[in-house]
């Protein structure tokens, strides 16, 4: 059985509460610190420009130098382009792309450099580089500020793709991402950001699921907000009678098939929750991977529940009915029961 849980903090040890983002400065200061390969790039990341747009990487430009902390021209294709360069020259550069929309004005250079490099080079080159982004409805930013993005990068070889849901999973899993021998795609979430949270800085692999509830009745896979929505249904319907077993991914591709099969053998039905559109996203493989392995199994088909096949809505309340909330995922459970 796969390991699904993170190493446990030495009893003495002291956990500090903190946000996620001054766990991804923490964890990017404490990468930089352990080895001198490691570089942040970006649009605003050093401290004359106050560090990035939400401050996540404030005070390093002025520990580190802006040698190894460089903010770049408003050029996605100029950050990623000297990110995979300096990658394959033998650093580790952490690239901050502001927006996960504006991946896509780089998305040729990421797809076809940054993955395929290790197949195209037969083994002899990896790029061991870290896409940051943010994204997340919430905030009325609209339709080219909002977006999961998550599916077009999982269904590319050669590339990593993880979405924390909580701080100490984001300090976890960026550690892991820059000593990661590959790209990887760090997405974080821009209402989560600012949720304090116990910190651990305990490393986590990249690949394993965490089993953030147990429960016994119907499991709920979900990652980056929705995590955070489907515990507090599952806290919720508790109060009915009704147990839920949440799974928070943590890394969308490669996904931890071994953890989620596991759960799901044991409640018979599923839940597929993600903020990106229902249609053609990632629910939709894990769905077909439960339905395959466990078919004769399940009670229920795998419910899948995503936003609204739309661009982002800038209207406050178009917004809120476009992404998931509490009540869709609730609607989802009851229907997996029925």
């Amino acid at each position: 059985m796969t390991d699904t849980t993170t190493t446990a903090a030495p009893a003495d040890a002291k956990v500090k509460k903190m946000t996620a983002v001054e766990a991804i400065n923490l964890a990017l200061h404490d990468a930089m610190e352990a080895d001198a390969k490691v570089l942040v790039l970006g649009e605003e990341v050093a401290d004359p420009q106050e560090g990035g747009v939400m401050g996540v990487t404030k005070g390093l430009s002025t520990k580190f130098g802006e040698d190894r902390v460089k903010s770049t021209p408003i050029s996605e294709q100029a950050i990623i382009g000297a990110a995979i360069g300096a990658a394959v020259g033998g650093y580790k550069p952490v690239a901050e792309i502001m927006l996960m929309n504006f991946v896509t004005v780089a998305m040729d250079m990421i797809v076809n450099h940054a993955a395929k490099l290790r197949f195209m080079s037969g083994g002899q080159t990896g790029v061991p580089m870290v896409i940051r982004t943010m994204t997340g409805a919430g905030f009325s930013t609209g339709g080219q500020h909002s977006d999961y993005w998550e599916a077009w990068f999982a269904h590319a070889p050669g590339i990593k793709v993880v979405a924390p849901s909580n701080p100490d999973d984001a300090y976890g899993l960026m550690r892991a991402a820059i000593d990661d021998p590959d790209p990887v795609l760090f997405i974080e979430n821009l209402p989560s950001y600012w949720t304090p949270a116990p910190v651990t800085k305990q490393i986590i692999p990249i690949g394993k699921a965490r089993i953030a509830r147990e429960g016994s009745d119907v499991t709920v896979i979900a990652h980056s907000l929705m995590v955070t929505h489907s515990l507090a249904v599952a806290e919720k319907l508790a109060g009915e009678g009704v147990s839920v077993e949440v799974i928070d991914l943590r890394t969308i591709s490669p996904w931890d098939k071994e953890t989620v099969l596991a759960s799901v053998r044991k409640t018979d039905r599923a839940v597929v929750v993600h903020e990106a559109v229902k249609q053609f996203g990632i629910g939709a493989e894990i769905a077909s991977v439960i339905t395959e392995e466990l078919w004769g199994t399940l009670k229920r088909p795998v419910e899948r529940v995503g936003a609204a096949f739309s661009s982002v809505p800038f209207s406050k309340p178009l917004e809120t009915a476009f992404a998931p909330q509490p009540d869709t995922i609730a609607a989802a459970i009851k229907a997996a029961l029925a």
